[in-house]
């Protein structure tokens, strides 16, 4: 096994060339119904051409490239070949706007740009003019107009001092800028995140400590590269020699998940919510005696506690409830699954518990791109999680809980600063050293954190009440009935709603009650669904506290997505990119009578 420590990212290779040379399905992908395997002989083969390619074309150290890539091995080859030149990669989204685009590129100053294919070179194209640092674009996939990849790889083989590559290796410095990550901006512009090598090893390496993977394990990898949470997962599975099996459309997880079978896999609890209200939806087709079982064993599911906490009695019911449906459960995950981690926004403990009763361990994490990315996460350790929470902090980090409930962080995890916006930085990382993240958050137990809401997300209603629209919007999302929701009531009298329905649910549901489901319009028009959001939402008041209480709420039918504007690309609420594009709707629902829930006045 390899002895020396990995103080660059790109040493990831020398531990693939030392542990596992012969290593035949290191990276894989999926094309025309079969999947491609690269060796861990490809890997180290294709990144250093890469990097003796873009050395022909005179990049050299701190020159920025700017990657809009697909999850595949390719990917990978990028990264590495870029970072061992001392170069920068800017990985940015595949679905931002044309204006975030051009924003980026322009700030980054990037020189060249590598596009996955036509679809993303599409996005792109009327914006590369407008970029003067660009000097050329190279596609993965054929392109009309573009330079193929194979073009830089043919540049690499002929390169005329293969040497210099060692040499430049050498002088690459663990606090080295390795890459630029720009935040998703969910308000205002995107800021440059400048990473070192060392905030990612130090990360990484800490989190490796966790799972028991080894080089036999596979691993399925959907969330995007270019976001730091499955960046930084990615260098652990490749630290492990895992198998990676890179999936380009998240909306084939399910598919892939039962051909790959993968012992691990990473998630937002977006998509975890979506897997459960799916499974959820089955149960209700079911009739008879199966339908009693199914939902008897989902009740098993939410009681869950770690460690046998609730007895013999339950554990004797959760056997059977496991052997009846749960094992269905884990089999549609392809039957092999030993840990799924979620990140990216707070995950319902019901939905965790419920994973875990069946069979499959369910992690939380929390971290920012800031802060390379993790603060805290569960464990396997006895204590080492506690559900609602996200975990103990990180080994190697320092957390504390300031005066206004926000959470600071402080170690080798925290970012270099912002790209060309020193004041920002400034405004974030305190004269000791502490990042201040923005997030509130208490201790529990005086070692779980758990985050209560986004600082600058709370409001104020017009009667001085503060409300955390995060924790009344979670308690929403429990409801399968709730796609989408966001709390609105600033400077207003009360709180309010729009809502966007589980259309798949609320169909199912339909079709119960012998409702008429002609389309999406004309449902949130319907007053029988009309009244069930009625009944749903004051369900859900009767658990908040009074200035919580949605008094009014519209439903929406059509749904948020990043490509129309409402979510990010971390599938994160743009509070204020919604509250302007459904300003009249807003405006009519606080005047109207219409879809008012009466509530006690203040």
């Amino acid at each position: 096994m390899r002895t020396q420590p990995v103080k660059r990212l790109f040493d990831l290779l020398d531990v693939y060339q030392e542990n596992y040379p012969s290593k035949a399905e290191a990276l894989l992908k999926r094309k025309a119904g079969k999947w491609y395997a690269y060796s861990s002989s490809d890997y180290i083969n294709y990144s250093r051409t890469i990097s003796l390619g873009l050395l022909s074309l005179g990049v050299r150290k701190d020159v920025k490239i700017a990657t809009v890539l697909v999850n595949s091995p390719e990917w990978n080859f990028f990264d590495m070949g870029i970072m061992q030149i001392g170069a920068v990669q800017v990985p940015v989204y595949p679905t931002i706007s044309e204006d975030n685009y051009c924003y980026i590129l322009n700030d980054s100053q990037s020189e060249y740009l590598i596009v996955s294919n036509n679809e993303i070179y599409q996005r792109v194209r009327n914006i590369c003019p407008k970029v003067a640092s660009l000097k050329g674009i190279f596609s993965v996939e054929k392109v009309k107009g573009l330079r193929h990849w194979k073009e830089l790889l043919e540049l690499g083989i002929n390169y005329s001092s293969p040497e210099e590559l060692d040499h430049i290796k050498s002088g690459i410095k663990p606090d080295d800028l390795a890459t630029i990550i720009y935040t998703s901006g969910t308000t205002g512009r995107p800021k440059g995140v400048m990473l070192s090598h060392n905030n990612f090893i130090s990360n990484y390496t800490a989190c490796a400590a966790i799972p028991d993977f080894t080089s036999k394990d596979k691993a399925l990898s959907f969330l995007p590269l270019c976001h730091v949470y499955e960046r930084m997962l990615n260098y652990i599975f490749q630290s492990y020699g895992m198998s990676i099996y890179y999936c380009e459309n998240i909306e084939k997880v399910g598919e892939y998940t039962r051909e790959v079978k993968p012992d691990t896999f990473a998630a937002v609890p977006r998509v975890l919510e979506k897997m459960y209200n799916r499974i959820v939806i089955k149960g209700r087709n079911l009739i008879g005696i199966r339908k009693t079982i199914f939902f008897w064993a989902l009740r098993q599911g939410h009681k869950f506690e770690l460690h046998h906490e609730r007895g013999l009695y339950y554990d004797m019911k959760l056997l059977i409830a496991r052997l009846l449906v749960f094992r269905k459960w884990k089999k549609a995950l392809g039957g092999r699954v030993r840990l799924v981690i979620s990140g990216g926004a707070a995950l319902h403990p019901r939905l965790a518990r419920v994973f875990w009763a069946a069979g499959i361990p369910l992690m939380e994490g929390y971290g920012l791109t800031e802060t390379s990315p993790v603060i805290a996460v569960s464990t396997f350790e006895k204590g080492g999680m506690k559900f609602g929470t996200v975990g103990p902090v990180l080994p190697g980090i320092e957390m504390r809980i300031a005066e206004d409930n926000e959470v600071l962080c402080r170690g080798p995890n925290v970012m270099m600063g912002y790209y060309n916006r020193p004041e920002r930085t400034r405004e974030v990382i305190d004269d000791e050293g502490w990042f201040h993240t923005g997030d509130l958050g208490v201790l529990e137990d005086g070692k779980y954190l758990r985050i209560t809401d986004r600082k600058k997300e709370i409001f104020k209603t017009s009667t001085g009440k503060y409300i955390a629209p995060q924790v009344i919007e979670q308690k929403f999302k429990e409801s399968p009935f709730v796609e989408h929701i966001i709390v609105i009531g600033e400077n207003r009298k009360y709180t309010a709603a729009l809502i966007v329905p589980n259309m798949e649910h609320l169909q199912g549901w339909c079709k119960v009650k012998e409702i008429t489901f002609v389309s999406p319009e004309k449902a949130i028009r319907n007053v029988k669904i009309i009244k069930r959001f009625r009944e749903e939402v004051e369900r859900i008041n009767n658990e908040l506290g009074k200035t919580e209480k949605i008094k009014k709420f519209r439903l929406l039918s059509t749904g948020w997505t990043v490509e129309s504007g409402e979510l990010s690309p971390t599938l994160k609420l743009r509070r204020k990119f919604i509250q302007e594009k459904y300003a009249r709707i807003i405006e009519d629902t606080y005047r109207s009578q219409e879809y008012n829930y009466k509530v006690e006045e203040e």
